[in-house]
């Protein structure tokens, strides 16, 4: 009986998880989907959220925020990202190559650099448990 009860618990967690990805997922381009939603057990009102963005060859984001309370880890997978925060200077990233982005940042430039392959990044948030939006857009 007792197993049965952790059973059920286990499989009602994973289908709310399930139904949070799912409910995060679709306020977001197409081009990008939650992958990891945990909150951070030793860090209240805060969570890890992981986002994979795939670019299709000559692909680009409009220019966009993220929450004031994100900080963000970004590591190219595949193909090569062309990206410019705040007034920085506009650079390509290459599979295995990383970056970050600060609380507040403008991300002004995020696009595959090639005409010809996909290209695939993922970026991990740590922000306030209660952000509902991961992509906020931007008027420059």
């Amino acid at each position: 009986m007792i197993r049965t009860i952790l059973h059920s618990t286990a499989a009602l967690a994973t289908l709310i998880a399930t139904a949070a990805l799912a409910e995060d997922s679709a306020s977001m381009p197409k081009n990008v989907k939650l992958v990891y939603n945990q909150p951070l057990p030793n860090v209240p009102g805060k969570s890890m959220r992981g986002v994979l963005v795939q670019y299709e060859p000559g692909g680009t984001s409009p220019a966009h925020l993220h929450p004031k309370s994100a900080f963000i880890y970004a590591t190219v997978l595949e193909g090569a990202i062309k990206s410019q925060v705040n007034d920085g200077p506009v650079t390509t990233y290459r599979a295995g190559e990383s970056w970050s982005e600060y609380p507040g940042d403008r991300h002004s430039v995020s696009e595959n650099a090639s005409a010809t392959e996909l290209a695939r990044l993922l970026a991990v948030f740590v922000v306030d448990t209660d952000e509902t939006e991961l992509v906020l857009p931007y008027d420059e």
